[in-house]
This record gives structure tokens, C-alpha cells and sequence, in this order.
């Protein structure tokens, strides 16, 4: 009886446990950001969450055609960092019900970082929520998911 107990025991960890890193894994793909002028590949690196810009609605600057930088990035030194490619979210951990936190944020529009965290709505849907210090102190963003 003892080994049936053990063995029922392991099963509904196994369950759980399967069950707890599908939902951790969920937020993997592809976004769409709100504004739809470009779309964020999140993955994962060791075991927290990034995301890289892949796809830009104007991937060229017009003035000079070339490939659009990090112009507005507080370091100089970092203005001609392309934005295709840039890292744009990283740190995120997941922390249940549908919530990845601990992360940061940075927006190449305005050269700032901020806090983040993502809640997914469904498997389609996040809210992308930057703050500074608290969340109360912040903007969401509703991203969904989308083809490469």
C-alpha cells in the first residue's frame, strides 16, 4: 500500500510539475507590440526570459538609408547599435499565474529602461507592463502573438 501511495504521489508531482513549465514556457515567440510597428522574439537564456526586436515596420532610416541605430540611447557610444537585433527585454522569471517579473524593459523610442512585468491573457495575448519603482508608476502595452 505504501508503495501505491508513493507511486500516486509521484505521478501528481510529475502532472504538476509538467503542467507548471508548459504554462512557464508559454510566453515563448514571437509579439507584436501595441503600436504594431514591431514585433519581439522572447526566449529563453538559462532560465530567465529575453526578448529581441526581429521585425521593424521601417527597418531603414530614410534620411540616409541605412539600417535604423539606437540614436536616442543615453551612451553615444551606443547610437550606432542597430535596433534589429537589439535586446530589448531581459531578466523576466516566472512566478505563476500567468505572471513573468523581475525583468526590465528598454524603449529605443526614448532611450529609457524601465521595470517590467508580463502578464499573459491567453496563449495569444500579453499585457506588457513598464513601471519605474512601483507598477502603480507605469504604461501597459497589449502585445499578441504573431508569425516570425
Amino acid at each position: 500500500m505504501k508503495f501505491f501511495s508513493l507511486l500516486v504521489l509521484t505521478l501528481c508531482i510529475s502532472v504538476i510539475n509538467a503542467q507548471d513549465k508548459k504554462t512557464n514556457d508559454e510566453i515563448l515567440g514571437v509579439w507584436m507590440t501595441g503600436s504594431g510597428n514591431a514585433k519581439v522574439e522572447i526566449f529563453k537564456k538559462g532560465s530567465s526570459y529575453q526578448g529581441k526586436i526581429i521585425w521593424l515596420v521601417e527597418p531603414i532610416n530614410p534620411a540616409n538609408g541605412k539600417p535604423k541605430t539606437d540614436i536616442n540611447h543615453p551612451d553615444k557610444a551606443q547610437h550606432n547599435r542597430p535596433l534589429m537585433g537589439l535586446i530589448n527585454l531581459w531578466g523576466f522569471s516566472y512566478k505563476g499565474d500567468n505572471t513573468w517579473e523581475d525583468g526590465h524593459i528598454y524603449d529605443p523610442k526614448n532611450g529609457k529602461e524601465y521595470k517590467c512585468v508580463i502578464t499573459m491573457k491567453d496563449k495569444n495575448n500579453l499585457n506588457v507592463r513598464g513601471f519605474v519603482g512601483i507598477t502603480l508608476i507605469g504604461r501597459n502595452d497589449a502585445w499578441t502573438r504573431t508569425k516570425p
